[in-house]
């Protein structure tokens, strides 16, 4: 009888335990991140999971439109924290899909610098902070070719047939074809759009393919000799071989700056405002850059990054360069026609 009331207690005993663990797996904070790929290293994201005790559920995107549509079609309250791209802020926003930020939880919101905030997708930054600035640039293995290249008109060279990696973002590659033709990268005009159609159909048999994800690796293996790409995986190629030379084109580059952004009905907000005042932070900030070199945005991490950085101009983006570059605007309903024309190049 004594055994089996202490066989009784043992099991009362392992119930209450394991409602005990349960309970506390279940109070756990967490906070669920929906980012672009190769943005944040690990150690960053564990080492403020360490200091914090908030767990990070962590996913990526390889372009605003993935993003869109993932935020779009996932039950209200999936996702706490995004990093949306100016005009997919202005498109997010005037879809009522963003929570207006609450400066009162950062403390180190001041460390942007100015320069970057007040931007016309978001003029009061009420619902975005940026993040990092990148730009397109055209990377070449100067191991093989020795041709210059000034203009996205010089890749259609028949000598470079399967040997040109592109970035898989319709916006971008449609605005570099219509940049090549003198055309607003922006345009709505259908006539321009038939030009910029044409002129990619010229250039598709040089594409070996389309990346998102990491087109640095066709550099880096030399699976391919010239990639239109942002600034970063350019900069990141250029470590791994020398040999690599970025250009920003002639006719113009397009720059893009990713945001923090909350969606609406985010369940752990607070999470994610710690989230991103942690990433805000000069060092942290400072970590991320040197792992991904975009272009920082973080003036107190601008006093602590090195001469590797700050002189690499596919990483620190000269003001010049900035300067000449323009944004992808949100077009509206006429984005329907990149859609079509994206659809009939790939």
């Amino acid at each position: 009888m004594k055994r089996i009331m202490r066989f009784g207690i043992v099991i009362v005993c392992f119930f209450f335990v394991f409602l005990l663990s349960g309970c506390s797996k279940s109070e756990r904070k967490v906070v669920n991140v929906l980012n672009w790929s190769s943005y944040i290293p690990d150690s960053v994201v564990r080492d403020f999971e360490k200091e914090t005790g908030i767990d990070v559920n962590y996913s990526t995107y390889s372009s605003n439109e993935e993003c869109l549509a993932k935020v779009s079609s996932a039950k209200e309250g999936t996702y706490d924290l995004i990093f949306p791209s100016d005009y997919m802020i202005e498109i997010m926003s005037n879809r009522g899909m963003l929570e207006k930020l609450d400066f009162t939880k950062l403390e180190n919101e001041n460390n942007i610098d100015a320069i970057y905030l007040k931007q016309s997708f978001d003029k009061d930054n009420q619902y975005s902070l940026p993040f990092v600035l990148a730009s397109t640039v055209i990377a070449v293995n100067r191991n093989h070719i020795t041709d210059t290249i000034t203009s996205y008109n010089d890749l259609l060279r028949e000598e470079y047939r399967d040997n040109i990696t592109l970035i898989d973002d319709q916006r971008i590659i449609i605005g570099m074809a219509l940049l090549a033709n003198g055309y607003d990268m922006n345009t709505v005009d259908e006539s321009e759009l038939e030009v910029a159609k044409e002129w990619l159909l010229h250039l598709k048999p040089n594409i070996k393919a389309f990346d998102s994800d990491s087109p640095k690796n066709f550099l880096i293996t030399e699976e391919a000799d010239i990639a239109v790409l942002w600034n970063a995986e350019a900069a990141l190629a250029y470590q791994e071989n020398p040999n690599i030379e970025f250009i920003f084109p002639e006719e113009s580059i397009a720059l893009s700056m990713d945001n923090f952004a909350i969606p609406k009905g985010a369940k752990h907000q607070d999470e994610a405002y710690q989230f991103i005042d942690y990433i805000l932070k000069d060092d942290v900030m400072k970590e991320i850059i040197e792992s991904y070199p975009y272009k920082n945005v973080n003036k107190e991490t601008q006093k602590l990054l090195d001469k590797d950085y700050l002189y690499n101009q596919a990483a620190n983006i000269p003001g010049s360069v900035i300067e000449r570059g323009i944004y992808v605007k949100n077009i509206g309903e006429s984005v329907k026609l990149y859609d079509k024309l994206w659809a009939e190049i790939k």
